[in-house]
């Protein structure tokens, strides 16, 4: 309770302190004061390496990694296989998401290890015979039917093949977490109240309800988990490999338990799953250039056309917190959400009009489109017409290495703790990324997002995310800095203010972290904002140019304080190269260095 009371002050002085104080913080406006500037965080510094993710533990496996000689992708193994123990409401094994990496020469690429529906997922198969979406056990959501076929172990092994050191084996990578699950860890505040809050969910499924719910006798913050079946489940991975995870024991028990309650997921769905390597999607803004995720996450392509709308805008002169930049933002938004609905989907099912998205005419038209007295409606905003035409429970963490290799990585079981089901006899939550797709089309998903017949639920096929895994370049090539969050629906928005805090307003990494949010998300049509986030000025301002604003503290993407995203980012500084890592204090993360 105390961690919790102090994280929430902690936010309140840091939006109180943005609020007071000018930005961008140049030397020009060095007369900001004093009181202000103790109040702003800086980052935590390192010379050599740094990881910074949603928690402690598992920050510091990664920099051990990197200290014994390995790169960013060998810890970002490590962390990954970490947060599945440690921080088990999205870290997993039974999830999926995507992993951006550059090398220290320059080449990048992402790694798309998202989950993929099962073979006997059909178009209509979470909608009853009246046509309306199953709610409880057997829909989208909760249960042994809201899983698609897991992809973070076969993600991992093609990162490891392909982008690993070498210096460490898969089992050396996989033991930091096997030894966290076999000897426990202390249970921590927040998880300790999430698993009480989710104790009805996790009641009907037996594995689920002995490990997480100690049977009843619910953890109290500083307790010992102990998991013996996910560590016995990482000893398997560690001994035969990461097709364990799809051919072997592990996979039997997965496909019996399905079987057992009419899951989707069968042997051959496991043997089936593979994980790909893209192309990264790419634009300039304002002379940096921005590499990110393609789909089949929505998250790079719909982050490139909010960036390209708001280059035609001078953010800087407007002022940081006015509500002349919250409009814009919105109205960016609210275009770009609204293309997201009727474009984006699996690349590979879907004929996805990347290219005409993130042209940069393309912005230039939807930026005519707006209106800098009067913000627009939902109902008139539609998609536009290019060329060629997910919960707060995700986790992202970055990773530099001491040669310049780069991780941002993105993944998640959806849903704070998936579709609650612990597979029986291998310790670890299954994902549920099903109602990811658009189990009906046109109709609202857990985040409110409405998604169309690209995303429509298919057999082999890949549900469309929010995940936006992204780097950002100094004019000379070099990389400044890496970024990500969870948050469902609000991950790009949350990216896209870190970016336009860093660019547009010269903050530091950890001050472009902390500073408030807002999000829009086309449909429904509001604009929403952080407790004590804007000023009573600038919400008077924006509800006079007619938007509706709202503080949303139990929406999907929130937390239930109304908090959006949980950032974890590092930046190369400039002259020195040193490493500057930062957290969101909206959750108990940690960045670490060495």
């Amino acid at each position: 309770m105390l961690a919790r009371i102090s994280r929430t002050l902690l936010l309140f002085l840091l939006t109180f302190a943005f609020l007071a104080a000018p930005f961008a913080p140049t030397q020009s406006q060095a007369a900001t004061t004093a009181s202000a500037h103790a109040l702003i965080r800086q980052p935590v510094r390192a010379e050599h390496g740094m990881v910074a993710s949603a928690e402690r533990i598992a920050s510091q496996v990664g920099i051990d990694v990197l200290k014994r000689g390995g790169n960013a992708v060998d810890a970002a193994i490590a962390t990954a296989f970490a947060l599945a123990v440690t921080y088990p409401s999205a870290g997993n094994l039974g999830g999926g998401g995507f992993m951006m990496i550059r090398l220290r020469d320059g080449r990048t690429t992402a790694i798309d290890y998202r989950e993929m529906a099962p073979s006997a997922a059909t178009r209509n198969i979470f909608q009853d015979e009246k046509g309306n979406l199953i709610q409880g056990e057997g829909s989208s959501l909760i249960g042994y039917r809201a899983a698609g076929v897991p992809g973070t172990v076969a993600g991992m092994e093609l990162a490891f093949k392909k982008y690993g050191s070498g210096k460490l084996s898969w089992a050396e990578l996989i033991e930091p977490a096997r030894k966290l699950a076999a000897e426990g860890f202390p249970i921590y505040g927040y998880l300790a109240r999430n698993l009480v809050k989710k104790k009805d969910q996790f009641a009907p499924y037996e594995d689920s309800r002995k490990i997480f719910l100690n049977d009843g006798k619910f953890y109290q913050e500083g307790e010992v988990l102990r998991q013996p079946e996910l560590a016995a489940t990482l000893r398997r991975l560690q001994k035969n490999g990461a097709r364990e995870f799809y051919e072997g024991e592990t996979a039997r028990l997965i496909a019996a338990d399905m079987k057992q309650h009419n899951g989707l997921i069968t042997m051959e769905d496991l043997r089936g799953y593979v994980a790909k390597e893209r192309v990264p999607v790419r634009t300039t803004y304002r002379g940096y250039e921005v590499i990110t995720m393609p789909p089949s996450s929505s998250g790079g392509v719909i982050l490139i056309e909010m960036l390209n709308i708001l280059e035609g805008y001078n953010l800087h002169e407007m002022g940081w917190s006015s509500a002349d930049r919250y409009h814009l933002m919105a109205e960016a938004m609210r275009r770009a959400y609204a293309d997201r609905a009727e474009y984006l989907g699996d690349a590979d099912f879907a004929n996805v009009p990347v290219a005409g998205l993130i042209d940069k005419n393309y912005a230039a038209r939807q930026r005519s489109t707006i209106n800098m007295t009067h913000a627009s409606t939902s109902a008139e905003v539609r998609a536009g017409h290019p060329v060629g035409a997910e919960s707060s429970e995700t986790t992202h963490f970055s990773i530099v290495d001491a040669e310049g290799n780069a991780v941002a990585n993105t993944y998640t079981l959806n849903e704070s703790f998936g579709s609650k089901v612990v597979a029986k006899g291998t310790g670890f939550l299954l994902n549920d990324e099903m109602d990811d797709f658009a189990a009906k089309p046109g109709t609202p998903n857990y985040y409110g997002l409405i998604q169309g017949e690209r995303n429509a639920v298919a057999p082999h096929k890949r549900p469309l995310s929010a995940m936006t895994p992204t780097f950002v370049l100094r004019k000379d090539g070099t990389l400044w800095f890496a970024i990500g969050s969870p948050g469902g629906s609000t991950i790009i928005n949350t990216v896209l203010q870190v970016i336009t805090n860093i660019i547009d307003y010269e903050m530091n990494i950890q001050q472009a972290i902390d500073a408030p949010r807002i999000h829009h998300q086309w449909m429904p049509d509001e604009l929403a904002y952080e407790p004590y986030g804007l000023s009573t000025d600038t919400l008077h301002l924006l509800e006079a140019r007619g938007h509706k604003v709202y503080v949303r503290p139990n929406a999907g993407w929130t937390t239930g304080e109304g908090y959006m995203g949980n950032a974890q980012g590092i930046m190369l500084e400039e002259k020195t190269g040193t490493r500057l890592g930062a957290s969101d204090p909206r959750g108990d993360g940690a960045a670490i260095g060495y």
